[in-house]
């Protein structure tokens, strides 16, 4: 058996070669861009409600009441709370606590400081799977409350 290939139709392989391999990078990137936007979904956060207790002059206390839903069907076996604080008083942690309903004790209770930029960010198991069994810690709706500490805002001194 003889294989001969003369300059042209060597060029004109590498250019075929060369196409096949850019739409593969191209498939490739769009897959991963696609598959990042789909892997980070949502299932929490649908209503929230928000309120200001004065502590003293100088801070204040904001909780925030969201409803956080974790559908039976989850596959991801994290779950992120974050957010970012408007005017908060350094030194002061976040506190976030989970409720299966309000009238039960929290199932859940997490402290996370704030970062420089004033965000924090808690991250929490929602399942594990150990030798293919799948244990849920999170299922369903969750009443989560959220606890900040703020400078008090000078507009709300006079109602206070």
């Amino acid at each position: 058996m003889q294989f001969s290939m003369n300059k042209t139709s060597a060029s004109n392989a590498l250019e075929t070669c060369k196409t096949k391999n850019m739409r593969l990078v191209i498939f490739c990137l769009c897959g991963v861009t696609l598959g990042s936007f789909f892997l980070y979904v949502p299932a929490f956060a649908e209503h929230s409600q928000t309120t200001v207790t004065p502590l003293n002059d100088e801070i204040s206390l904001e909780k925030t009441m969201i409803i956080m839903n974790v559908p039976e069907n989850n596959t991801l076996p994290w779950g992120t709370i974050k957010g970012k604080i408007n005017n908060p008083t350094q030194g002061y942690p976040v506190i976030i606590q989970f409720f299966k309903s309000l009238e039960e004790d929290p199932v859940h209770v997490a402290q996370v400081n704030v970062r420089g930029d004033n965000s924090f960010e808690y991250r929490f198991r929602v399942s594990s799977t150990d030798d293919g069994n799948v244990t849920h810690f999170f299922e369903g709706d969750y009443y989560v409350k959220i606890f900040k500490v703020i400078n008090t805002p000078r507009d709300n001194l006079d109602s206070a």
